[in-house]
């Protein structure tokens, strides 16, 4: 929106130029959306704990978490305001891959917001059944993946690429579909399992982001995308806004749900985040650096996996209690102990996928 008014101004006045900078939206992106959590989340806290909109904890969970039951939760929607706006904003309304991105992000939080409402204010414990939390999902990822496949504009748009092997790509053709459904599907799910500690999806969540905002940026510069030998991909660099947002809201989101927190993101702010890290990693054509950036997710997801699979099959858990998370709580770690070792372990796995920039 901006970025139009701008291009306009830079006529009569050529100072407006320096707008058109990529740099200097996605700085301003990020201020914008950490403004708008900061000012924003007290008093959407204060609302929030007078409609007693306050969250449930599971009895069978660590004793610790009882202290936390009625702390505010659906404070994701914060996050998902604090984006769309600072998206809008700054980012050039014109680019596909920008519409398809918010309208998968923003799909994903409807979805979590329709969970979340049932369980917090309608008291239904059961929230919005799985059924049809996954049809819902399933929906909004194929459609995501179809708008992707019909408006690509060159084969590199869909073929898989496999980091370090700089000559190796698949083609996929209609798998590519397939593929972008199970890739934000899978995060979206992955984000929310990880969601149960102050602060620890949200961090990772930031960090991955813009680490992803890094490959949009290099994969949109014929320049850096040649010397670099990624795919060049146009316009993609203008996802580096909508991640920068993403940083900027994630980081102020922190401020309020840093331990102990004073408000939970809940379903609408996780599925949303999760859907968002797994289109634009699509967009990027790095899904398996996500998955190697997101490794907490997947550690998460996967220790869940293992504990159901165990239980039915041979009546034993592998763990005192999954997501993994929680097995380390009853360890006897504190929570902020298991927190920031997950965000180390974040940081190590972020720098990884961002080595494969440079290792091919």
């Amino acid at each position: 929106m901006l970025l139009f008014l701008s291009e306009f101004l830079s006529t009569w006045f050529p100072s407006f130029s320096v707008f058109q900078y990529l740099t200097l939206r996605a700085i301003l992106g990020v201020l914008t959306a950490l403004g708008i959590s900061l000012l924003v989340g007290p008093k959407m806290i204060r609302n929030l704990a007078l409609r007693q909109i306050g969250q449930s904890i599971r009895n069978d969970g660590p004793e610790s978490h009882l202290s936390k039951a009625g702390t505010p939760t659906m404070g994701g929607a914060l996050i998902l305001v604090a984006i769309v706006i600072s998206t809008l904003l700054w980012a050039d309304l014109s680019n596909r891959y920008i519409w398809i991105t918010l309208l998968t992000t923003v799909s994903f939080g409807a979805i979590g917001w329709v969970d979340d409402w049932r369980k917090v204010v309608e008291k239904n414990s059961r929230g919005l059944p799985a059924r049809w939390k996954y049809f819902w999902q399933s929906v909004f990822g194929l459609l995501a993946g179809v708008l992707l496949y019909v408006t690509a504009a060159s084969p590199a748009e869909t073929t898989l690429i496999i980091p370090v092997f700089k000559e190796v790509a698949i083609p996929l053709g209609l798998g590519f579909i397939a593929l972008t459904y199970f890739v934000i599907v899978g995060s979206s799910n992955a984000v929310n399992l990880t969601d149960g500690l102050d602060g620890l999806a949200i961090m990772p969540t930031v960090m991955v982001g813009g680490a992803l905002g890094i490959f949009a940026y290099v994969s949109g510069n014929v320049n850096f995308a040649e010397y670099l030998l990624v795919p060049y991909l146009p316009g993609t660099g203008e996802l580096m806004v909508f991640l920068a947002a993403l940083v900027g809201a994630g980081l102020g989101f922190l401020w309020f749900n840093t331990y102990p927190a004073q408000v939970f993101m809940g379903d609408v702010g996780a599925l949303a985040l999760g859907a968002a890290l797994g289109v634009v990693a699509v967009i990027v054509r790095q899904e398996i650096v996500l998955f190697i950036m997101g490794g907490i997710f997947v550690l998460e997801t996967v220790s869940v996996i293992l504990q159901v699979a165990s239980f039915k099959l041979t009546g034993r858990r592998i763990f005192r209690m999954a997501p993994i998370h929680h097995h380390f709580e009853l360890k006897g770690w504190p929570e902020p102990r298991v927190i920031v070792r997950f965000w180390v372990i974040t940081v190590v796995l972020v720098l990884v996928g961002l080595a494969t920039l440079k290792i091919r």
